[in-house]
C-alpha cells in the first residue's frame, strides 16, 4: 500500500510540474510578444519642424506632436503602404510617401477623382514619380481616409491629408495593429483598387 501511495504521489508531482512548466512558458511567451500598437492622435497638431537634419527655421525642433507621430508611423513602412484618401495636398506627407517609394516600398494610392485634380493636390506629383495611383471613378465621393502600413498597421480617422486638416481642424486619427480591425480595411482597399483598374 505504501509503494502504491508513493507511485501515485510521484505521478501527481510529475503532472503538476509539467503543467507548471507549461503555464510558465505560456506566461513568458505572452510577456515577450511585442505589444500591439494602439494609439490615438488629435489635431490640430502643434506646429513644429519635421526636418531632422541641418534645419535653421524658427520653428521648434525635435518635439513630439500628433503630426510627427503620424509621419513616424507612415515612415515605418518597410514593404508596403496602401493609402486611401479623399484629399491629399500636404507636402510633408507627400515627401514621406515619395521617400518610401525611393526606398523600394510598394505604394498604392487611391483618391477621389474630383479632389485629385484641385490646385495643390499631390496626386499628380506622386503619379509623376512613378507611384501607382488610381482615382475612384464612381458617381459618389471616395471619402475614405486610411492607410495600411505593411499589411499590419492601420492609420484611420477624420483627417484628410491636407495642411488645413493638420494645422487648423479638429480631427482625429487611430493607429492600431489589431488584426480584426486592419483586415476589413485591407479588403475594402483591394475592392476599390480592383474596381478602378484602368484596364477594365
Amino acid at each position: 500500500m505504501s509503494l502504491m501511495w508513493s507511485v501515485k504521489v510521484v505521478g501527481l508531482g510529475v503532472v503538476a510540474l509539467s503543467l507548471s512548466l507549461e503555464l510558465l512558458g505560456w506566461v513568458f511567451g505572452r510577456c515577450r510578444r511585442r505589444r500591439t500598437v494602439n494609439r490615438v492622435l488629435f489635431f490640430p497638431s502643434k506646429v513644429a519642424c519635421v526636418e531632422h537634419f541641418s534645419c535653421f527655421c524658427p520653428l521648434p525642433h525635435g518635439e513630439e506632436t500628433s503630426f510627427s507621430c503620424l509621419l513616424r508611423h507612415i515612415l515605418s513602412a518597410s514593404s508596403s503602404l496602401d493609402l486611401c484618401v479623399f484629399s491629399f495636398s500636404n507636402m510633408d506627407l507627400s515627401r514621406a510617401v515619395l521617400l518610401l517609394h525611393s526606398k523600394g516600398v510598394t505604394i498604392r494610392v487611391l483618391s477621389d477623382k474630383h479632389y485629385s485634380a484641385i490646385t495643390g493636390s499631390q496626386i499628380g506629383v506622386l503619379r509623376k514619380a512613378g507611384v501607382c495611383v488610381r482615382c475612384d471613378a464612381g458617381s459618389v465621393y471616395m471619402h475614405h481616409k486610411f492607410a495600411v502600413v505593411d499589411g499590419r498597421q492601420l492609420i484611420t480617422g477624420s483627417l484628410n491629408w491636407t495642411l488645413t486638416a493638420v494645422q487648423s481642424n479638429m480631427e482625429n486619427i487611430i493607429i492600431t495593429e489589431e488584426a480584426e480591425l486592419v483586415q476589413p480595411f485591407i479588403k475594402e482597399f483591394n475592392q476599390i483598387w480592383a474596381l478602378n483598374d484602368p484596364a477594365q
